[in-house]
Parts: structure tokens; C-alpha cells; sequence
């Protein structure tokens, strides 16, 4: 992992509470949870059963009929919910945890979901574009966060993330540590040290999806790029954005158009003869 998030500095201006990245995160526990409590083999046959093989979805080669548990289609989104140790899933959620709720902020709830599942679908098909022989289980949400990476670089590039380096604690820019981060999975998947056992593919795929995808599932209302925060009086009712309208200051108020009326004419210190007085 080339970096580690602790904190970002960006606020969230639309939603209360970002409850998908929340259910998320419970739904993505839990289902660890479930590998681990069918033990060695239990958590094997999951894997198999419901992680994404590029061989079996491109026809090249078949499971064993006691692994099947869903059509291969159906796994572009079982495995998403799937990891291989606490590691992994530590790693994932640290992620999800520190940049979903802005990603969520600026589509809402439902449209996150969908953004975020259809991020993992497009990452499990460039890690089977890129390796349709592959034998071995593609599981982990890394692809539909990596989409929420993408998405966040296109939202808030200017943001702070808190990372630690060489055990310091610093604020970094973010489009500095997501490019970066974009560009070790190049690395990686061509062959660098650390290119075995994971899907660098489904990482870059994810990215890309959610960097185009952000200008689809996010509010009109919301920014790019880093320009701005959402327009002022914009809340959030019924899931879509909407604009209160205020009067510009230069208006005159109430109080002042009454008093206005009930004064004579010329004004309360009496009538005045033309511009000057």
C-alpha cells in the first residue's frame, strides 16, 4: 500500500450522515466475519464460490460443481464483499472510511450505492480484460474503493489528507498522494515487486470508472475539480439538490418598505426640492 489515510480536511455540505459508506463498511465486516466462521474450509469454498475467476466468466475453464454457489455474472458483485485476511479488509475500509462519506456527500445515498457497486463491476472486468486466463479468485472491495478514489481526485484534488511519513504525521495535498497512488498500480501491474497476488488491473479499472463516473452520479449543484464548495443555501431534500432563493442585501427589507410608505412625502426630515435639497 503506498499510503496510509488517516484524515482528510474536506467537509461535508449536503448529508448529515454518510449511512451508505456506513453500511458499507458493517456489510463488508460482517461478511469477513462469515468467511472466518466456516473455518479453513468454509472460507476457501466462499472465495471460490463467490469471488470473480476470469477463466470461468470468459468460458475458458470450468469450477467444480461442489464450489459453484452463483452464475459468474452474479460474482461481479458478491466479491466485493469478500477479503482474503484483516489485513485486506483493514486496509479497504481505512479507505472507504476516510474518502467515501465526501464522495457520498456529492450523489447521496442511493446513488452511492449503485456508484460504488457498478465501480467494482468495472474493476473485475479490466482485471478480466487484462488476465482472461487467470485461474486464481479476484475478492475484495479494492476495486469499488479505488472507484472512490478516482471520484474524490475529480471532487476535492485540493483536499488535505493526514498520512504518516517516515512516522510523521502530515497533511498532504490530495491529488498528489491519489496520483501517486494511481501511478504504483501502473507500476505494479507491469511487473514491479509487488506485483503478485493482486489485482493491480482491478485497482486501475475501478480508478478510471469512478473518475468518469463522478461527472454522471454526482448533483449538479456540486463542484469539480476542487473550485468551490456547493453553491450557497443548497440542502438536500427528497435526494435531490435544491436551491434556496434570498433576496439580494441591496433589497430594502419589510420594516424599512413600511415605514417607507407611512412617511411623508420627501422623507421624514421633510419634503426636498430635487436632488440637491
Amino acid at each position: 500500500m503506498p499510503f496510509i489515510p488517516l484524515h482528510d480536511t474536506t467537509p461535508r455540505t449536503l448529508l448529515a450522515r454518510p449511512w451508505t459508506t456506513y453500511g458499507l463498511l458493517i456489510v463488508s465486516i460482517l461478511a469477513y466475519l462469515g468467511q472466518m466462521a466456516g473455518g479453513q474450509e468454509g472460507f476457501v469454498r466462499l472465495v471460490y464460490g463467490l469471488g470473480v475467476i476470469p477463466a470461468v466468466l470468459t468460458g475458458s475453464a470450468g469450477l467444480s460443481p461442489e464450489l459453484v454457489m452463483a452464475d459468474p455474472f452474479v460474482t461481479l458483485l458478491s466479491y466485493q464483499f469478500l477479503h482474503g485476511g484483516f489485513m485486506h479488509l483493514a486496509g479497504n475500509m481505512l479507505f472507504l472510511w476516510v474518502f467515501g462519506d465526501n464522495v457520498e456527500d456529492a450523489m447521496g445515498h442511493a446513488r452511492f450505492l449503485l456508484f460504488y457497486l457498478v465501480c467494482g463491476v468495472a474493476a473485475a472486468l479490466a482485471q478480466v480484460a487484462f488476465n482472461p486466463a487467470e485461474t486464481a479468485p479476484l475478492i475484495g472491495a479494492s476495486g469499488s474503493i479505488s472507484g472512490v478514489l478516482g471520484a474524490y481526485l475529480i471532487l476535492h484534488p485540493k483536499a488535505r489528507v493526514l498520512v504518516p511519513i517516515v512516522f510523521i504525521p502530515l497533511y498532504l495535498p490530495a491529488w498528489l498522494l491519489l496520483l501517486f497512488w494511481f501511478g504504483f498500480q501502473f507500476f505494479a501491474a507491469f511487473g514491479g515487486p509487488a506485483a503478485e497476488n493482486v489485482g493491480w488491473w482491478a485497482h486501475i479499472g475501478g480508478f478510471v470508472a469512478g473518475a468518469v463516473l463522478i461527472f454522471v452520479f454526482r448533483y449538479k449543484a456540486v463542484p469539480l475539480f476542487g473550485l468551490g464548495d456547493p453553491p450557497t443555501g443548497v440542502v438536500l431534500r427528497g435526494g435531490t439538490v435544491q436551491r434556496h432563493r434570498r433576496r439580494p442585501d441591496h433589497y430594502p427589507d419589510e420594516a424599512t418598505t413600511t415605514r417607507r410608505r407611512n412617511d411623508p412625502p420627501g422623507g421624514s426630515q421633510g419634503r426636498r426640492k430635487g436632488p440637491w435639497g
